[in-house]
């Protein structure tokens, strides 16, 4: 098959991973920079053009998007879906984990486990806000942050009234979370392969850091999972559409709670914690719906 792996830099751990497991398995492997598609609409040929070339022989695509690039990215992920190419993860899918509100209320209804989630439109009742959490300390966190960032911990009161208010002062959107005080700065990271749970680590924050996120120099380790947080994330999973992600979870005193699904997570921490052949079960997805 001809797979393509929708990415900027041909060079990260997880991209140089799926170009070596794919080409592994006797495909074609490309990288291509969506943000250089030229996206050309027309009556009942959608085409997609890329260095003095039609991208009209692709079979699969993988699509590593990052954050900055949403928008654009998912459009070329959309064009592939009118020509008819599988995509591992579905454009719409892509756009619905990336907004936090809407994919909390989407896992909402599912009847996901989740911490209380508070969304208010440039409120200036804090008080008000945070007793609908339960209470401080409570998370701040950005609508569309990742690996961490734009993500507050705030201890006090005072402390949320000043980050709320420096947020609201930037129009940016918050929603504010209930702090989950027993995991201890750490999470569980649930990796999702075509439904199933095919890997599992858990990230411990460095001392005095409440964020696991390895990229703000967390230390992940192998987990086994509950038959509890096995079902959480499988269900999180399918509640957002999304047949490879990465299911993040907070060990609490009332069970297991999502605290985001990722529709592009990262592969080297996943495969070097668990030392599972991740990028092969992503390549062996395709081939199942290819045929």
């Amino acid at each position: 098959m001809n797979i393509v792996i929708l990415s900027r830099n041909e060079n990260l751990y997880s991209t140089r991973r799926l170009i070596e497991e794919g080409e592994h398995r006797g495909h074609d492997m490309e990288v291509i920079d969506p943000l250089k598609c030229d996206l050309i609409i027309e009556k009942e040929k959608p085409t997609i053009y890329y260095k003095d070339k039609y991208l009209d022989y692709v079979d699969a695509i993988i699509p590593r998007i990052g954050a900055s690039v949403t928008f654009f990215g998912c459009a070329v992920v959309r064009q592939f879906e009118m020509m008819n190419v599988f995509t591992t993860v579905a454009s719409e899918a892509i756009i619905r984990s990336r907004d936090k509100l809407r994919s909390f209320q989407r896992l909402s209804k599912s009847g996901v486990g989740m911490p209380k989630t508070v969304f208010t439109n440039y409120s200036r009742d804090v008080e008000e806000v945070i007793g609908h959490v339960g209470g401080t300390p409570v998370i701040i966190k950005l609508l569309e942050g990742t690996q961490g960032l734009g993500v507050v911990l705030a201890e006090t009161k005072n402390a949320a009234e000043s980050v709320l208010e420096a947020f609201n002062g930037l129009q940016a959107r918050v929603i504010v979370q209930e702090y989950i005080e027993e995991a201890n700065g750490a999470d569980l990271r649930a990796l999702i392969v075509d439904g199933q749970v095919v890997g599992a680590m858990k990230r411990q924050g460095k001392e005095g850091e409440f964020r696991s996120n390895l990229h703000r120099g967390g230390v992940a380790n192998y987990v086994k999972l509950t038959e509890p947080e096995l079902k959480l994330a499988i269900k999180a999973a399918r509640a957002l559409k999304l047949p490879v992600c990465g299911v993040d979870m907070l060990e609490s005193k009332r069970g297991p709670l999502i605290l985001e699904v990722n529709s592009t997570p990262g592969l080297e921490g996943i495969e070097t914690a668990t030392q599972k052949n991740i990028a092969r079960a992503i390549v062996t997805f395709i081939e199942r719906n290819r045929r």
